[in-house]
């Protein structure tokens, strides 16, 4: 399946980045919806895509999120909103400061 097709209105992209797009293999994949989902079924979506990246599943939960420009951290990602169009970012933390 080429997940790079869909049209923007029916699709959520999904970035990876540092040792979260390690991880993946990948810097993004673009999900398609019918629609919104939340944060935690966009994760979930986003492993079943890597079934054999076994370290993915560890560094998403330990993530910072972004949905669209709104940080998420603080926020039950079983209850975040993530609508049709959407993009949800993967930041894992960094070391340094």
């Amino acid at each position: 399946m080429d997940r790079s097709k869909g049209n923007e209105t029916d699709t959520i992209r999904v970035r990876y980045w540092a040792a979260a797009k390690a991880a993946a293999g990948t810097s993004e994949d673009v999900l398609p919806v019918d629609g919104p989902l939340t944060l935690a079924q966009v994760r979930d979506r986003a492993l079943d895509l890597h079934p054999g990246a076994d370290r993915l599943a560890d560094i998403l939960r330990t993530c910072s999120t972004l949905v669209g420009d709104r940080p998420t951290a603080s926020e039950d990602p079983d209850t975040v909103q993530v609508a049709v169009g959407s993009s949800v970012e993967f930041l894992p933390p960094f070391a340094g400061g």
